[in-house]
């Protein structure tokens, strides 16, 4: 990096710091000032510019106000009590967030679900929070309906919309409730420390945790967040991720609302309608996630795709591989990556855009940040502990898991782990006696590796990295090579088991373009990679299987394996006695599990 360079980023770094340091450090300051109360004043200020809009309605910030106030006393009339779930299970619309704004008013916590599940994977979900009422979009009801039969109790069903079942309309029911500001009588008294929201992990590796949001948590985000994008009221931001997720429920939306901008609401991400969106709306702002940008790329030109008017993408999970293209493809002026979980306290940012980076601490201020890589065992899934007992931290360049330390101190709120609803979900997350006996650590479950800039490089996944032939294969930097081969839209890259073989094998689940070669992919991706890292099994998908957040789920695939029977798809095997792809049949599998073929 050279010195102007570096200049620029110090100064990028420092002034949005301090821009962050002001907004957040009031609310720790003001306990009882939470979100529901910040609406009001919203209100009262910006009056009847526009705040959320979308195809189903639109809410000034009054309407959106005042709307929150017909859930809040549906809420009361109906005996939610302080502290207790609502269920929420509704695409994305401006109505999401009245409802659950009027709930949080009324001191309950909504349980923000997610869309896609159904069956035993819904249920899972409710019975967790243990809620009284569940709050379900009309073309949801179906799927709900699928999950009652594993529900542990039998939570009241409010309906929104027109359906056939025999339950109370929500929408109607708070069409006849008044909407004025909650009396003195009708108001509870909240702090930052009570629960907010409950958000669901992705569940990419197995069922979902339910993330205890505080009042604190869900200011922090909102005000943090527009900080550091610098949002001001002319700014409307697009939001087509999951609002039952954090960063498009609660980080997109609440970045502008909270300086008198407005957010765009689509229900769901369509690349084809991405850029018509942005500019028909006058967009400023995007938030991503994940492999969204990576449909962008691949998606045909737009005749729109450089006529908008963002001034600013943000997100995380832009991958290196697809940054440059993605940012020249349609000009956009400025990437903010970061990196932050939505119940973590680990959280950092690339101010300057850096080429890859999740974020940097510079290293004058590295000991301000309760933040340490600490050394990993691969092959044993364990942080390594030194001869006097404890762990240790990483040196430049070196990879390791990320940690942040547990600290609860009023002064500084953002360094606690509020949890789960699962008590032995939040126990799993929490590392002891790190540095010193009696010390807690948060454990992100993300190995990184940090340079001597002070910036950090997301390599894996603790779990998806594995060992073969006695070395380390971080799948994601094998995923980016081999989309960067003619013919690979997407990569999908995972470890299987081999017989009695010791670790496992580099197997790809690839979604490909027409004109794909299977020999020209072995061929590069040999050029490409080192032996060990060169895909033994390949899997040609359809399409991939990725979460509501754009995240690739590998469970399922993991559990599959390189077996012809369990899967639909063609598998081909890199024969070292052909020295090429073969389809693997029932024949070729039980020669390769029997060990006949030597790997």
């Amino acid at each position: 990096m050279g010195l102007i360079q570096r200049i620029n980023s110090e100064y990028l770094y420092v002034t949005g710091l301090l821009r962050t340091l002001h907004r957040v450090t009031g609310i720790a300051k003001n306990p009882t000032h939470t979100y529901p109360q910040v609406v009001e004043e919203l209100a009262a200020k910006y009056g009847d510019r526009p705040a959320v809009l979308s195809e189903h309605e639109a809410f000034t910030y009054r309407e959106y106000d005042r709307r929150a106030n017909r859930y809040a006393r549906w809420a009361l009339q109906n005996g939610v009590e302080k502290g207790e779930a609502v269920c929420l299970f509704m695409p994305n619309r401006p109505e999401y967030l009245a409802i659950w704004l009027g709930i949080a008013r009324a001191g309950g916590v909504t349980s923000l679900i997610n869309t896609g599940l159904a069956g035993a994977s819904l249920a899972h979900s409710i019975n967790i929070v243990k809620p009284r009422h569940v709050i379900v979009a009309a073309e949801l009801v179906e799927a709900y309906r699928s999950a009652l039969s594993h529900l542990d109790g039998s939570p009241q069903l409010w309906v929104h919309g027109t359906t056939d079942v025999n339950a109370p309309r929500i929408d109607e029911t708070v069409g006849t409730i008044r909407d004025d500001p909650l009396s003195a009588d009708e108001r509870r008294p909240l702090h930052n420390d009570d629960h907010c929201l409950y958000i669901y992990t992705s569940g990419t590796t197995g069922l979902p945790k339910a993330a205890n949001i505080n009042h604190y948590r869900v200011q922090a985000i909102m005000s943090g967040f527009s900080a550091v994008m610098n949002a001001k009221p002319s700014d409307r931001m697009y939001v087509c991720l999951p609002m039952y997720h954090s960063a498009g429920g609660v980080l997109a939306v609440g970045a502008v609302l909270t300086v008198g901008g407005s957010a765009f609401i689509r229900d769901k991400f369509s690349a084809s309608q991405f850029w018509t969106d942005v500019v028909e709306n006058g967009c400023t702002l995007f938030q991503y996630v994940g492999e969204l940008c990576r449909y962008l790329v691949n998606a045909p030109p737009h005749p729109l795709e450089r006529q908008h008017k963002l001034r600013l993408a943000c997100g995380n999970g832009l991958r290196p591989d697809i940054w440059v293209e993605f940012k020249e493809r349609f000009r956009i002026p400025k990437i903010l990556e970061f990196y932050a979980a939505t119940e973590g306290n680990a959280v950092f940012f690339n101010m300057d855009g850096m080429t890859g980076a999740v974020g940097r601490i510079p290293p004058l201020l590295k000991s301000r940040f309760l933040l340490k890589l600490i050394r990993f065992d691969i092959a044993n899934e364990k942080p390594i502990i030194g001869p006097d007992g404890f762990y240790q931290e990483c040196g430049p360049e070196e990879i390791g898991e990320l940690i942040s330390e547990i600290v609860d101190d009023p002064l500084k709120p953002s360094q606690r782990f509020e949890g789960y609803a699962d008590a032995s979900a939040t126990e799993r997350k929490i590392l002891r006696n790190v540095f010193r006996q009696g010390d807690r650590w948060f454990r992100t479950g993300d190995l990184m590796r940090r340079d001597k800039q002070g910036y950090f490089y997301f390599v894996d996944r603790i779990g998806d990295t594995f060992r073969w032939k006695g070395e380390n294969v971080a799948t994601s930097e094998v995923a980016e090579t081999l989309t960067s081969i003619p013919g690979v839209k997407e990569a999908n890259v995972y470890g299987v088991k081999v017989g009695n073989l010791e670790g496992r094998a580099g197997m790809a689940a690839l979604v490909t373009s027409e004109g794909f070669d299977l020999e020209e992919f072995r061929r590069q991706a040999q050029a490409n990679l080192p032996p060990y890292a060169v895909p033994l099994f390949v899997r040609i998908c359809e399409r991939s299987d990725i979460t509501g957040t754009f995240k690739m789920r590998k469970y399922d695939l993991v559990d599959q394996g390189f077996d012809p029977n369990r899967v639909d798809d063609p598998i081909y095997f890199d024969n070292p006695e052909t020295n090429r792809y073969e389809r693997v049949d029932a024949a070729l599998y039980q020669r390769i599990r029997d060990g006949q073929i030597r790997i």
